[in-house]
């Protein structure tokens, strides 16, 4: 007799489903995840300096117990603090993170939040990255960009941005331009210009980096929207090297002119692609203390002209390895890092009604994105050269989102992958480092 539960036939043989199935999870990764958090205190270290006022006697979960379910939800891939409804009972996730809390504790615990927890949350991201860095590092290299994040509602502080059209939020965030470390990420207005904030931002960092190691030489790599009078006035002043984009103007267009004409000539008109790189050459605008050497790419796509305007302080590079084997390398190391942290990280979630709450949640996105860059390069450090090349939604789909079975007696936790778990040679050296 057929069963409603039947799922199909095949080979005389009835295949029935139901779901029964007790101590189960698709979230093994989790306990991966409580292994790393034992080992290096992530979470726990943030935590620690968010100033918890309500009443010790009366509570259920610690400021540490929420932003751990939180911070271990997102790299597990639930976004909002509603998916919690659907984790409740899931057996992975209550070894690893005790009884779940409910979305409406989640939120209370996002928007108490205040701007001083916020300014002591920042200081522990570069705090942690200074205390990352060896002495053996003879020079740090500081990528710097802002990402919109379009805004869906009457949120605080959402305003219009001009240049993307719409409402929005504007994130500025810092990496290290050789590992991808997030240093810094901050939150900003919607109409901010890019530049909002970044000095003192940078000032932070800077001083701190110097106090700890004097010796390190600091360089900051961005796009044209950072090379301002004020960034020049304090790179000099505190001995930073740069290479920034540098936005074209009338005077720079005049000083190129001559080369734009010959490439156009030669080349565009016969429909061939080619390359001219010009530089240095004095440029001073009107609000600089002085001039700075200048460059430029002049090319040619076989279609149109492109022109790109940087300028750099770093000496021993001519005007074509400045940009190809120095400036475009922060495509990989901040723009691709900040498609992660933004489309895999979940920082583009700024739904909260509040600005300061909203702030929060682009930390625990880059709490998140520290924890899956971390678990990169442990695999690189592990040898699997091939699979140190994931993005953080391959980790996620590939190492972390497995099945697993668990099974407790009274001294024990029986945690029981599947037997041809493809990846499990890399989950074992996960597991061996930490």
């Amino acid at each position: 007799m057929s069963c409603k539960n039947t799922l199909f036939y095949s080979n005389n043989k009835e295949f029935i489903f139901d779901f029964t199935g007790s101590e189960l999870s698709s979230d093994g990764g989790l306990f991966l995840l409580e292994k790393l958090e034992k080992h290096n205190g992530l979470i726990k270290s943030f935590a620690s300096v968010l100033t918890d006022k309500r009443q010790q006697g009366k509570l259920r979960y610690s400021f540490y117990n929420l932003l751990k379910q939180r911070v271990f939800a997102l790299v597990m891939g639930y976004e909002d603090c509603n998916d919690v409804a659907r984790l409740d009972g899931d057996v992975a996730f209550e070894q690893t993170c005790g009884k779940l809390s409910s979305q409406p504790t989640l939120s209370r615990f996002e928007n108490r939040i205040d701007i001083r927890d916020i300014f002591n949350l920042c200081s522990r991201f570069i705090d942690r990255y200074v205390k990352s860095l060896s002495f053996s590092r003879k020079r740090i290299i500081i990528d710097v960009d802002a990402t919109n994040d379009p805004t869906h509602g009457k949120q605080q502080l959402s305003l219009y941005n001009g240049y993307y059209g719409h409402t929005s939020y504007t994130e500025l965030l810092f990496h290290d331009g050789e590992t991808g470390q997030l240093i810094l990420p901050v939150l900003r207005p919607g109409n901010a210009h890019s530049n909002k904030w970044f000095v003192y931002c940078l000032d932070q960092i800077v001083k701190r980096i110097k106090n700890k190691y004097p010796h390190i030489e600091i360089i900051l790599r961005g796009d044209t929207g950072y090379a301002g009078a004020k960034f020049f006035s304090y790179a000099k002043k505190h001995g930073i090297k740069f290479c920034t984009g540098l936005a074209r103007n009338q005077r720079l267009a005049r000083i190129t002119e001559t080369s734009e004409k010959f490439v156009e000539n030669q080349y565009i008109n016969n429909g061939e692609k080619h390359k001219l790189f010009l530089g240095p050459f004095e440029y001073k605008a009107d609000s600089w203390e002085e001039s700075l050497p200048c460059y430029a790419k002049i090319e040619s796509t076989g279609r149109n002209l492109l022109v790109r305007c940087y300028v750099s302080n770093l000496e021993d590079f001519d005007a074509q390895e400045l940009y190809q084997g120095f400036y475009c390398k922060r495509g990989d190391t901040s723009e691709n890092r900040i498609k992660e942290l933004k489309n895999m990280c979940f920082s583009d979630r700024l739904s909260c009604h509040r600005f300061i709450p909203n702030f929060f949640r682009l930390i625990m996105s880059g709490l998140c994105y520290e924890i899956l860059r971390t678990i990169r390069e442990m695999i690189k450090a592990g040898g699997f050269d091939k699979q140190a090349k994931w993005q953080a939604h391959n980790i996620r789909v590939l190492l972390l989102k497995i099945g697993v079975q668990v099974k407790k007696t009274k001294k024990r936790i029986y945690i029981h992958f599947a037997e041809h778990y493809l990846n499990q040679d890399i989950f074992r050296s996960l597991i061996a480092q930490c």
